[in-house]
């Protein structure tokens, strides 16, 4: 048995496939106007669907409340990658609107990596991290 997929409802399609686009993961199925969406990262899949499509599932289901349940990890692989990336997000690049929102501006963590959170359009806590050096940290 492996992990092979996280699946996130999402109220906006579009702005959820634009997010998760611009983190680098291949779109492998559907789109910003479908109800599910599949990304590949490696050999582990995201899996977006709409409200619709768990209300198909379970006519119950409601949103969670009482604040974030999860949150997704991306190895930016340096600590410039993270600055530049939270950046691209948060401010948007290439005179784009920003597709994310701040939770905490990168920092240089007390374990050893910079670390910044982001949200996606659905308030999904993202973070983004990358070791430091030695002689980077505080």
């Amino acid at each position: 048995m492996k992990l092979d997929a996280i699946s996130i409802i999402t109220a906006d399609m579009s702005a959820a496939v634009q997010f998760y686009s611009s983190l680098g993961l291949d779109l492998v199925d559907g789109g910003a106007d479908a109800p599910h969406t599949e990304f590949s990262s490696g050999s582990l899949r995201l899996l977006l669907d709409t409200e619709a499509v768990m209300l198909s599932i379970d006519p119950e289901w409601t949103w969670p409340t009482g604040g974030h349940t999860m949150s997704l990890a991306f190895d930016c692989t340096t600590a410039e990658a993270v600055d530049a990336t939270f950046t691209q997000l948060t401010v948007g690049g290439a005179g784009s609107d920003s597709v994310a929102g701040v939770v905490h501006e990168p920092w240089d963590a007390f374990w050893g990596q910079r670390y910044a959170v982001i949200s996606d359009p659905d308030d999904n806590y993202v973070d983004l991290f990358a070791a430091l050096d030695s002689s980077a940290q505080q």
